[in-house]
């Protein structure tokens, strides 16, 4: 690799970095925060919930408008402005002074940090020789992750306000680093092309065969945030008083093993599909080891103690540790002129959906023939179906030239 290319991986890691890192921090402190602004301990759950739905809301539009700015106005200039616009919501959230600021807060933060992977995935596929781009996309994703880890470590030291100023911080010294980014020269090369069009969300759903693609994309991701949102997210409150464990979890500890097992699985996922030259099939094993991890977890775990617990969520993270490969072959599906609009929008509907599958989740486990375990299974068993069936219907995408556009 060039040294453009090592900047390119670099800005882009760091920047997944800072994101996943605000994204956890958030989960971690929020309580904290709320409690701080005056919020009685018995209405935090709600307004937990509340200020997630806001970010997950400010995600869901800014994958859409970063991915159409990087189509129309260029990847690189994505890149900068939603590690600008994530960096100073993360200062700002550090001076929030009731529910309203709050909410404002995190709803820019979730439009900012929308941009971030999508940009740096669609830069790096258009970038590296195509037999070698699963290896810049594997150390993104894996790098970042870390920021999991990193927001566990920090919030354990200092208070919530510290905590986001250091993400503010971090972001904005990336910026130093991105001035010597450059733009792929796909993209370049589509800017004098003025009869193509360019960043049409719209023209995903203009036939049926790309809307079917585009679908499956979202689909295959799904698994994901069943683990990160069910069985991590909600272990606490729902497993843990069916489980029967030895002792008392910590749901941020629980999210930090879990996070530890993705950044393990994509750079698993990512050097598996380089020795095997595929991606798709890569996709397909791990899922299968999500579904067992899954049932381990919900028929297995009972009576063990919480150490046996959090290296099941390790486990399970890892077996939902190919969203580096997720994002690569959705980036690689679609031609140069929608690239980064799929890239940003697909993950952060995957993203998005943790509020159905949250919700059906609960709806099910609340009920009284039901509970947290068959509820698991339904909604779990949806997700992975849907996903497999995804990846094996999806065309195999390694070393396809990306040198094209959708008409």
């Amino acid at each position: 690799m060039n040294r453009s290319t090592v900047l390119l991986i670099t800005v882009a890691s760091l920047g997944y970095f800072v994101d996943i890192y605000d994204l956890i921090l958030f989960n971690i402190v929020k309580k904290e925060s709320l409690l701080y602004l005056g919020f009685p301990e018995s209405e935090i759950k709600y307004y937990d919930a509340f200020l997630f739905r806001w970010q997950m809301g400010g995600m869901l539009l800014g994958g859409i408008l970063w991915g159409v700015m990087g189509d129309r106005r260029g990847r690189v200039a994505v890149l900068f402005g939603s590690i600008l616009m994530y960096s100073l919501a993360n200062i700002a959230n550090a001076y929030v002074w009731d529910i309203f600021s709050y909410q404002v807060i995190r709803f820019i933060a979730g439009i900012g940090l929308a941009g971030e992977l999508g940009a740096g995935v669609t830069l790096v596929a258009e970038t590296m020789p195509k037999e070698k781009r699963g290896y810049g996309t594997m150390i993104i994703v894996s790098f970042g992750a870390l920021g999991a880890v990193f927001a566990y470590l920090v919030a354990d030291l200092f208070d919530w306000k510290a905590a986001y100023w250091v993400g503010g911080i971090m972001g904005l010294a990336l910026l130093a680093l991105r001035m010597g980014a450059h733009e792929s020269g796909m993209f370049k090369n589509m800017a004098s092309e003025v009869n193509i069009r360019k960043g049409r969300f719209l023209d995903l759903f203009s036939n049926r065969e790309r809307a079917l693609k585009y679908l499956r994309c979202i689909g295959m991701g799904l698994p994901v945030w069943f683990v990160v949102g069910v069985l991590v997210a909600l272990c606490e409150s729902y497993f843990e008083p069916v489980l029967g464990l030895t002792g008392d979890i910590e749901v941020a500890k629980a999210v930090l093993f879990c996070y530890i097992g993705l950044a393990v699985g994509d750079f698993a996922s990512g050097f598996f599909s380089q020795i095997f030259r595929t991606r798709l099939r890569v996709v397909a094993g791990f899922l299968i080891v999500c579904l067992l991890c899954t049932l381990v977890y919900l028929f297995f775990s009972k009576g063990h103690s919480p150490a046996f617990f959090y290296s099941l969520c390790l486990l399970c993270g890892a077996g939902t540790g190919y969203w580096a490969m997720f994002v690569t072959i959705a980036a690689e599906q679609f031609g140069t002129n929608i690239r980064s609009t799929v890239a940003s929008t697909v993950p952060n509907f995957v993203r998005g959906a943790v509020i159905p599958i949250t919700f059906s989740f609960e709806v099910l486990a609340n009920h009284p023939a039901m509970g947290p375990i068959p509820a698991a299974l339904i909604v779990g068993g949806l997700c992975i179906g849907l996903a497999l069936l995804s990846a094996l219907t999806l065309p195999e995408t390694f070393s396809k030239e990306l040198d094209y556009f959708e008409v």
